[in-house]
């Protein structure tokens, strides 16, 4: 079975009342991220994805959410880990309008309802604040 990783960033407001979002190209919104490329570490993964898909410089924290699922038909397990992240430049920008539709900043109650797979909520894990160290040890 093959594994799969992906990123994904939460970008709040100052208030912490909103999130970032994008629009992908099948209508759905998603925090900005996306699949782990070979050689990259999950930090550099979360800052390109930023990049690639909001035209926005990120400094990227903690893990605030892991999720995981297998998918039977195309026998591959998939691990989603949700990053604490920053705006540290840039300026939001379409730079791939054939996967992001919109980028937008979302009220974190309408995320709750925008992506249901975190149990419980986009709106806890801000209120919360609560994330785990990451440390990117570099190659051995």
């Amino acid at each position: 079975m093959k594994r799969t990783d992906v990123v994904y960033l939460l970008i709040t407001n100052e208030a912490k009342t909103q999130v970032l979002m994008v629009k992908n190209e099948n209508e759905a919104w998603t925090l900005p991220g996306g699949a782990v490329e070979a050689g990259e570490t999950l930090q550099t993964a979360a800052i390109r994805e930023a990049k690639e898909e909001t035209g926005l410089d990120v400094d990227v924290f903690g893990v605030v959410a892991v999720n995981e699922f297998v998918h039977t038909e195309k026998m591959e397990h998939v691990v989603l880990l949700t990053f604490r992240a920053e705006i540290k430049g840039g300026r939001p920008e379409i730079t791939r309008p054939e996967e992001i539709l919109d980028i937008a900043w979302v009220d974190v109650k309408r995320a709750d309802k925008l992506m249901p797979y975190y149990p419980e909520g986009i709106s806890s894990i801000v209120a919360k604040g609560v994330e785990v160290a990451y440390f990117d040890e570099g190659e051995i």
